[in-house]
């Protein structure tokens, strides 16, 4: 869309109607934000050189599955003994089992727009980055980049717009539409998507009801740094400029409707620790003002160059991996519920040294230009919001996460059987969620390693699954009620060629 001045006046005005003061206001206490820049500083200063008995009870109260205080999670981020660190990545690994068990969520992105009247300086999509070539996709666009999908067996899309008004939320509500409506043939049957998460800029509360309504999984927002000054910087222009219209854009999901959030911090734009802080502090305001219920998931991307972009090239605070494992890890034990996204921004080298230690969900197969599944121009840097480490296929992921003893869940029962919001926390604290979702994903590895795997990985997927199904018929949990004749009945009946059955 080449912009003049009719279009200017047009995209300004849709501006000025975006943010609502007081879906803003009524979150606040005392007219203040529940960011604290003192009161993190001070816990921080006041953590260094912790006793290592003093983080040793802290660990505990992580495996019992309860999240942390700021002054413990600060007393964890200025541990400074490799021994301890030690413990804390072994503590972090058996947190995430007894939530979760061992299994870990695919799914991939698809990035429908990359319009934005934003100039975040460390974003390829920004305004001003005149060599990025703007698309939006129409809904068969949108069809074909999901048929692409489908067909290599993904069940979970999180959909990524820029912010804008030809995606605000009648294309968004659109082209998730677009994506439900796919069916694929594949071998024993049809493939489709069942789950549709969304990255999107804040929207208003009666706009969130919609996509509600559409049938949207996670609605996600990364506030990309929490350190006041620095936004400001970094966020130099555009909607995104108002720091609290975006804090509070889950608050308003959960009001509307939509009960999985997911919040997220750009690591690399300000103090890695002070970041982390920043994102347990947004899962304490959440709890307050829901009845406990917080994030649903947590995201940690690393600042990436990006075309175009000048500070992506010059990160102000580098991150480096081992410091990426301490972020997986304190984040694990800090908010012991919720799931963690690690994506393909990492190399896969990185990627198989984080999983043990937190990571619930990533994508595979990953492409993030606009149109870039159907082969257009994926790796054209002036087409992406930024570089990605590992492009392996979904095939080759899974069958390293079953070399790794790790079962591939295409699972999305929870959210069609109402196991969200304040159900799934009270589930995934008491570790009962962990069972049904291992009953699920092997119900799900097996419908995907007879429709899709290739002959490698099936053998693989079968050794995984073999052990699965041997640990389900040992855990007494099973033998009570119908549990276990309704898994194994649902697996016959996915072996002879049904589909989405599930607990």
């Amino acid at each position: 869309m080449p912009e003049t001045k009719e279009t200017n006046q047009t995209t300004r005005s849709w501006m000025d109607s975006v943010i609502r003061r007081d879906e803003v206001d009524r979150y606040l206490q005392n007219g203040k934000d529940f960011i604290d820049e003192d009161e993190i500083s001070c816990h921080l200063n006041n953590s260094r050189n912790p006793e290592k008995q003093q983080i040793r009870q802290i660990i505990q109260k992580s495996l019992a599955v309860e999240r942390l205080e700021p002054e413990e999670a600060a007393a964890l981020l200025q541990v400074e003994d490799p021994e301890l660190w030690e413990e804390m990545y072994a503590a972090a690994g058996e947190v995430k089992r007894r939530v979760y068990d061992n299994r870990i969520v695919t799914f991939a992105p698809l990035y429908c727009s990359n319009y934005c009247v934003n100039n975040c300086s460390y974003c390829g999509f920004r305004k001003d980055n005149k060599t990025e070539k703007r698309r939006r996709l129409n809904p068969e666009e949108v069809r074909k980049e999901t048929e692409v999908l489908a067909g290599l067996g993904h069940k979970r899309l999180i959909v990524v717009y820029g912010e804008h008004p030809l995606s605000d939320v009648d294309y968004i509500e659109e082209s998730i539409r677009a994506v439900y409506d796919v069916e694929v043939p594949t071998r024993r049957g049809t493939g489709s998507i069942r789950r549709v998460n969304v990255n999107a800029a804040p929207l208003s509360i009666d706009k969130l009801r919609r996509l509600h309504e559409v049938g949207i999984g996670t609605f996600q927002v990364f506030q990309e740094t929490y350190h006041k000054p620095t936004y400001a910087r970094v966020h130099p222009s555009g909607i995104k400029a108002d720091y609290r219209w975006r804090l509070y854009a889950l608050h308003r999901a959960m009001e509307a409707g939509v009960d999985d959030v997911g919040a997220g911090a750009l690591f690399g734009l300000y103090d890695w620790k002070f970041e982390v802080m920043g994102l347990l502090y947004h899962a304490m305001d959440l709890e307050r003002c829901f009845g406990g219920i917080g994030p649903h998931t947590i995201s940690f991307p690393r600042l990436n160059p990006a075309s175009g972009a000048e500070l992506s090239q010059h990160v102000p605070y580098p991150v480096d991996d081992q410091t990426l494992k301490k972020i997986v890890t304190v984040l694990r034990l800090s908010v012991p519920y919720t799931g963690l996204i690690l994506t393909a921004r990492e190399p896969a080298k990185l990627r198989r040294e984080l999983i043990p230690v937190g990571v619930t969900q990533t994508d595979a197969s990953t492409r993030i230009g606009i149109g870039a599944y159907n082969g257009e121009g994926n790796q054209e840097i002036d087409r992406q919001q930024f570089l990605l480490g590992d492009t392996r296929s979904l095939s080759e992921v899974i069958r390293e996460f079953a070399d790794m003893g790790l079962i591939t869940s295409f699972c999305t029962a929870g959210y069609r059987c109402g196991r969200t919001g304040e159900k799934i926390m009270n589930l995934l604290k008491t570790g009962r969620e962990g069972k049904f979702c291992k009953l699920n994903a092997v119900l799900t590895f097996r419908e995907w390693l007879d429709d899709f795997a290739d002959e490698e990985t099936r053998t693989a997927g079968e050794r995984v699954i073999g052990k699965e199904i041997l640990e389900i018929e040992n855990d007494p949990h099973f033998h009570d009620g119908n549990l276990l004749p309704l898994f194994r009945d649902y697996y016959n009946r996915l072996a002879s060629g049904e589909r989405d059955l599930y607990v």
